[in-house]
């Protein structure tokens, strides 16, 4: 008798054992699987943020390849008035004229580059850029985009320091 109880005590401490083992093995497992999920949520999350991440990336390419044709249109057109023009000619034909031209093309630029990089772009022009009188005929090397102000060397003044 005293076998059988050594026997069937050894069975029950056993199972006690087996239970509670098995119940800490799936407390464990519980806790990993509630990390796992915590790590799958985050990493799904960053995948999400990475492919709207390329997708904002690629349209931002491809309004910068956008941007840089229409920048290369518009040197290709530069290009095409400089081959037609012949400065030293003009120059030498009506200096004040070519200086106003150039001054003025000169002043939109920098307004276009203020406005561009978060300026107002309003900036009057400076003292030493006064406008030329119409002469009635446009010379064929004018710029017809740009604005039409001249200086008279004899009138410039040296601008104070901005």
């Amino acid at each position: 008798m005293l076998i059988v109880l050594g026997i069937l005590g050894s069975v029950g401490y056993g199972a006690v054992w087996y239970y509670n083992d098995t119940q800490q093995r799936i407390a464990t497992l519980r806790e990993n699987n509630a990390k796992l999920e915590v790590a799958v949520q985050t990493s799904e999350a960053s995948i999400e943020t990475l492919q709207n991440g390329i997708e904002k990336a690629a349209e931002l390419n491809k309004q910068l390849q956008s941007d840089l044709q229409k920048a290369e249109a518009y040197g290709d057109e530069l290009r095409g008035k400089l081959s037609r023009m012949n400065l030293i000619q003009d120059a030498l034909k009506d200096a004040k004229a070519l200086e106003g031209k150039m001054n003025g093309a000169t002043a939109k630029l920098w307004r276009g580059l203020m406005e561009d990089t978060g300026g107002s772009g309003d900036v009057p022009l400076p003292s030493w850029l006064q406008r030329v009188p119409d002469a009635g005929a446009e010379s064929t090397s004018s710029d017809k985009g740009g604005e039409n102000n001249g200086t008279a060397s004899s009138e410039t003044e040296a601008s104070p320091a901005q």
